[in-house]
């Protein structure tokens, strides 16, 4: 039997219904003094590896992971690098949510009932999470996550097909744009997936072209390939989303930085006060909670350090290997 040129060891998981394929094993230490370098470094000379594992035929159009690592920092437990298929995020609430739920369960952390506290050293900074485990399981979530604040607020771009779009920009680990899906008079119903996913690329064009967000602190983190549709539910604190993500996916999960950034926004905007409890609804019906920890400053901004609560669970692992043969060592996208 040929060896193959390649091998990784994953666990699969999914995060309220999000995919979050943990890399365990096969990728080796990514070089990089800090694990936004090791980020950039991967983007640059290692991509063909998130192709490689998020791209068909071992992915999907929806795929998302993250690659396990040695922490830069000496308060972290684990490093993490995201990867999806749409590239390698500074930051992904949904795999984080993932990430320590197999840590757990996989007995990579000491763990400690009924809270075991992990601390990950990811691309946005130092994010800490708090499991509720019973029995060695991992029943429910919470992350703290990098500050996040409300970048603008009443913004507008001409946007071809639909015209002037007015929006909300708030940064939550990654940059969303916020927008009441009304004002591009889609219905939010699954029906219209297409059509609201359409909208979504060509807000996120016109706002990268015309308004580019960057963020005060670390000027690399300056694009915006998110936008967060939002339609009311029960009361003023449950919101639903249809969060269309650059190069055309919804998000599964109701999107752990999205939480946060729409927690920003909402207080910025005073529709938010520290004590409320937002549940955020995702495309297909799952939840998030968002709470606000407490109050900071991003640069001249007023921010917020946000928790979001959620749940994941692992579905198997796998091992993936790499023929000399194949005709796709990259995947491909259709």
């Amino acid at each position: 039997m040929r060896k193959p040129i390649r091998q990784v060891t994953t666990v699969e998981s999914h995060t309220e219904g999000m995919p979050a394929r943990v890399v365990i094993d096969g990728i080796g230490e990514i070089p990089g003094a800090t694990m936004f370098d090791k980020r950039l470094h991967f983007m640059e000379k290692m991509d063909h590896l998130r192709q490689w594992l998020m791209y068909e035929p071992r992915g999907h159009s929806a795929m998302s992971g993250a690659i396990l690592q040695k922490p830069t920092r000496s308060d972290a437990d684990w490093g993490v690098v995201y990867i999806e298929v749409s590239g390698c995020l500074p930051m992904c609430g949904h795999g984080t949510i993932g990430v320590a739920t197999v840590l757990v369960e996989k007995g990579l952390v000491k763990v400690s009932e009924p809270i075991t506290t992990v601390r990950l050293d990811t691309p946005a900074g130092l994010v800490v999470v708090d499991v509720q485990v019973k029995n060695g399981k991992a029943e429910k979530v919470t992350l703290t996550n990098v500050p996040s604040f409300s970048y603008q607020l009443d913004q507008t771009v001409e946007v071809p097909g639909f015209g002037k779009i007015k929006y909300d920009m708030a940064f939550g680990g990654n940059f969303y744009a916020i927008i009441p899906i009304d004002r591009v008079g889609i219905e939010f119903k699954r029906e219209n997936g297409q059509k609201i996913l359409n909208a979504g690329l060509a807000i996120s064009d016109a706002i990268n072209e015309q308004n580019r967000p960057i963020h005060p602190e670390n000027p690399k983190i300056a694009v915006c390939h998110h936008i967060d549709f939002i339609t009311p539910g029960e009361n003023k604190l449950h919101w639903k989303n249809a969060m269309a993500i650059h190069p055309g996916w919804f998000d599964r999960s109701p999107c752990g930085t999205g939480t946060s950034a729409r927690l920003a926004q909402m207080f910025a905007r005073g529709e938010f006060k520290k004590d409320d409890v937002l549940i955020n609804e995702s495309w297909i019906g799952s939840r998030f909670e968002g709470r606000i920890k407490s109050e900071t400053k991003v640069g001249q901004y007023s921010a917020i350090v946000p928790t979001v609560t959620g749940r994941a669970w692992i579905m198997g692992e796998a091992t993936w290997t790499l023929d000399e043969a194949d005709p796709f060592p990259s995947g491909f996208i259709v």
